[in-house]
């Protein structure tokens, strides 16, 4: 299995750099293992049934982009320098890995000064991250990185514009609760309250696990035999109640429909012994074809990159010529692509 099967031509102008208004509003295709319907997020009252149940991941962005300026005591004056930071998780101790830019200009002991008062040591350093210790901890620290800190764009929205007030909205779901995320889960920012009001109504179910999404997600893919690429670990939890309401929704002949690959990746792997079960650490499962599903019966995603883990998780699910088919249709139909974009709604065992 080769990193070229999975490739595909996007238009440049069909990547998304805002979302739709009102979310729910967004163009959503609908993929079939015989044919694809082109719709709305607003239909998925239509697409699914009384007895469903939508799987949401309730992680919270953090505005983990910081800009700072380097201090350290220097004879000539040369001391300060400005520098961005990308938190990227916390770790036990309670210092936070980050990437900083320009790398090459920090070392281990200096301090970092950022606005609103929040400051930092440099407690470490490798050839690709720093360890930043916060002077703080707890609720003030988080107010701090708040205040201080600008939502985390992906690196294809952040090279066609600056994160800026409206973000802080956008690119954050209705039901985020437990901050630690660095990257939204994108299919959740189409959610908005008239919607879960109409699914409710219809008789559809929710239930909320937690994925601590990471900046990994963006990384490519770097090697040419897919099935030896090494996914990074994300931190996950699932309540015991949770993975009970989604073994009775199966047995009671419901299906269980992620809100994003990251819910997905979540259950997948507390169902790994064959059935659903709580959970609650880290998961590295990396998703491709031939890959059988034991708790997902059917996923709500946006649209991927090109030879990315989160095309070849949609390829699992349909298989990949469908997958691929349906991705030139979305381009041809000229879908919004990527974190902003518009939505599908994959249906393997059909409707």
């Amino acid at each position: 299995m080769k990193l070229t099967d999975f490739d595909f031509d996007l238009p440049d102008d069909l990547i998304a750099t805002r979302p739709a208004a009102p979310r729910s509003s967004a163009r959503m295709m609908v993929v079939q293992p015989d044919r694809t319907t082109d719709a709305r997020v607003t239909d998925l009252t239509r697409w699914l049934r009384p007895g469903d149940r939508l799987i949401l991941n309730d992680t919270k962005v953090i505005p983990a982009r910081l800009d700072g300026e380097r201090v350290r005591e220097t004879r000539d004056g040369s001391g300060r320098a400005r520098c961005e930071f990308t938190l990227l998780e916390a770790r036990p101790d309670g210092a936070w890995r980050a990437l900083g830019k320009p790398l090459r200009k920090l070392r281990e002991g200096d301090r970092i000064e950022f606005s609103h008062g929040l400051t930092a040591r440099v407690a470490g350093k490798d050839e690709t991250e720093v360890v930043l210790a916060f002077d703080g901890e707890g609720e003030a620290l988080q107010a701090a990185l708040d205040a201080a800190g600008q939502m985390p764009l992906p690196p294809y929205i952040a090279a066609k514009r600056p994160p800026d007030a409206r973000d802080r909205e956008d690119y954050q779901s209705i039901w985020a609760r437990h901050s630690g995320a660095v990257a939204a889960p994108t299919a959740s920012l189409h959610f908005d309250a008239p919607l879960l009001e109409a699914l409710r109504a219809r008789g559809v179910a929710f239930s909320e696990v937690t994925l601590h999404v990471g900046a990994g997600t963006f990384l490519p893919v770097k090697v040419e035999d897919v099935t030896t690429h090494r996914m990074h670990a994300e931190w996950g939890n699932i309540d015991p109640e949770v993975a009970e309401a989604i073994a009775r929704t199966k047995a009671e002949g419901g299906r269980v429909i992620p809100v994003g690959t990251t819910a997905l990746r979540l259950i997948e792997t507390a169902a790994r012994g064959g059935a659903i079960a709580p959970f609650r650490g880290e998961t590295d499962i990396f998703i491709y074809p031939g890959f059988t599903f034991r708790a997902a019966d059917g996923l709500i995603t946006n649209f991927h990159l090109p030879q990315s883990t989160l095309l070849m998780l949609v390829s699992a699910m349909m298989g990949r010529d469908r997958m691929l088919a349906a991705y030139a249709h979305a381009v041809r139909e000229r879908y919004r692509f990527f974190s902003y974009g518009d939505a599908s709604l994959l249906l393997p065992n059909g409707a």
